[in-house]
């Protein structure tokens, strides 16, 4: 009986679980965190610095319709969910003097509906376990 007691008085304790207030604290402090960051980043009006990636370049190829694509295969650390990624090149000359299989730093944009790259340039090869940069 005095076991039937204690799981009776367990069950009208007011108050929610432990668990549940933490996890509902946990909540708050994140809307709080998230509410007192600003939308727009402070530099809103200022471009961001650029971004390159080192690559290798695998090949250029021209479709149909006169359209230029280059594929570069990424080293493994570039955190990229594929090795080799094609892109799109508006300007045949920002390819003018780089040959097949030369290192590349390059930058790309979403432009058009179409992954497309902005600027590249030949590098020296970036050696294993060794910093590139």
């Amino acid at each position: 009986m005095a076991q039937r007691n204690k799981a009776a008085r367990r069950s009208r304790r007011p108050g929610l679980p432990a668990w549940r207030a933490r996890a509902l604290a946990m909540a708050a402090l994140m809307a709080g965190a998230a509410a007192a960051q600003p939308a727009v980043p402070a530099q809103a009006g200022a471009e961001a610095a650029a971004v390159y990636t080192r690559a290798r370049l695998v090949s250029v190829e021209r479709e149909a319709g006169n359209k230029l694509y280059v594929r570069l295969r990424l080293l493994p650390r570039a955190k990229l969910p594929f090795t080799t990624q094609t892109l799109r090149v508006t300007d045949g000359a920002l390819l003018a003097g780089i040959p097949p299989g030369a290192w590349v730093k390059f930058t790309a944009r979403h432009v058009d509906a179409q992954n497309t790259l902005t600027s590249i340039h030949v590098v020296p090869e970036c050696k294993r376990f060794q910093p590139c940069d």
